[in-house]
């Protein structure tokens, strides 16, 4: 065994157990649940999208507190100011201004997981500087340079109250890996138990059930590039790749049709190259969470939706339809891209 394929097979049974913990604490998301243990160790950002009080938040903390490093979280609200990231002012005891770090540079480096609820209140300079951040993963301030080398961000987007919000432009969508949507669990057994099981009453009972660091947040970027060194794709799983991304930009070619679409008049511009390389970083991470080190078609399909679905951008008719006909469009994109 290479000293890769060691430390993978190690790693593996951590991101698992990390996993089996968090669904202890959050229960019946665990779809949302493996596809953030993906995002982790494919270093991407993911914006969430659910109803107020499902859990988003108490998910986040236990996957901070399992990953280790430090955790910041921020409310968007229409006034705040780009600075109110960086640092905030206030007057001490002895009268005199003072000045102290804000939530992205209180812990320097070790800032590990940054969460942005309601980021669609921050008007666009905010989500711009939010942006860079995640992209370069580092920050201007005080005639200095800030890195943050261990940093996801996840943001949330309120997707009931619409009055004085900002909706998030094409590229920053396409920033996050992933855009996933959490929705109240439908089995009756667990809707029992989040409503009247005391446990799912104490937030901070619940994240404290996931153990301290189970993954050491400073060895996730060597962990993530050998995965990808190491999950090999075959020329054949290449040409279906390419397939699906063609589909993106012209589903008409490939006979996909959503009712009450003119498919001809749908798409302004398909998936980026970027997002199709971010779309196979996950599958690899998605096959080596089953325990495989090459890629098959079901690596691809089961991030594909979460992936692609947000970076496809409609012509405006059809922008306002969004959130009924990406998904649609996401299925018929697998159903009619023959896979190998």
């Amino acid at each position: 065994m290479s000293r890769n394929e060691s430390l993978l097979a190690d790693w593996r049974a951590r991101a698992l157990a990390l996993e089996e913990a968090v669904g202890r604490a959050v229960i019946g998301q665990e779809r949302v649940i493996r596809l953030i243990d993906v995002a982790v160790f494919a270093r991407g950002h993911v914006l969430l999208e659910g109803d107020v009080g499902v859990g988003k938040t108490t998910l986040l903390r236990a996957f901070a507190r399992g990953i280790g490093g430090a955790f910041e979280r921020i409310e968007g609200t229409v006034d705040m100011m780009p600075s109110d990231l960086v640092y905030y002012t206030y007057v001490g005891e002895d009268g005199r201004p003072r000045v102290d770090p804000g939530p992205l540079l209180r812990h320097g480096a070790d800032l590990s997981v940054f969460f942005f609820n309601e980021i669609n209140r921050a008007r666009p300079q905010v989500q711009s500087l939010l942006l860079r951040t995640m992209a370069e993963r580092s920050v201007s301030a005080f005639n200095r340079q800030y890195r943050f080398p261990h940093l996801i961000v996840f943001a949330d987007r309120n997707r009931v109250e619409k009055e004085e919000t900002f909706e998030l432009a094409s590229a920053a969508r396409d920033r996050f890996l992933f855009e996933l949507q959490i929705e109240t669990p439908t089995q009756r057994s667990i809707q029992t138990a989040l409503v009247f099981d005391p446990l799912y009453h104490d937030a901070d009972t619940l994240v404290e059930r996931v153990p301290e660091a189970l993954l050491s947040h400073l060895e996730l970027n060597q962990v993530a590039g050998a995965i990808q060194e190491e999950v090999r794709a075959s020329e054949t799983l290449h040409h279906y790749a390419l397939e699906l991304w063609r589909a993106t930009r012209e589903p008409a070619a490939f006979g996909i049709e959503v009712d009450g679409v003119d498919m001809e008049r749908l798409v302004l511009a398909g998936a980026s190259p970027r997002g199709m390389s971010m779309l196979l970083r996950a599958a690899r991470v998605a096959a080596w969470l089953d325990g495989r080190d090459f890629l098959t078609p079901e690596d691809l399909r089961a991030v594909f939706g979460e992936a692609i679905g947000h970076r496809v951008f409609f012509t405006p008719v059809y922008e306002m339809r969004r959130s009924q006909i990406a998904p649609r469009l996401m299925r018929q994109v697998l159903d009619r891209v023959a896979a190998p």
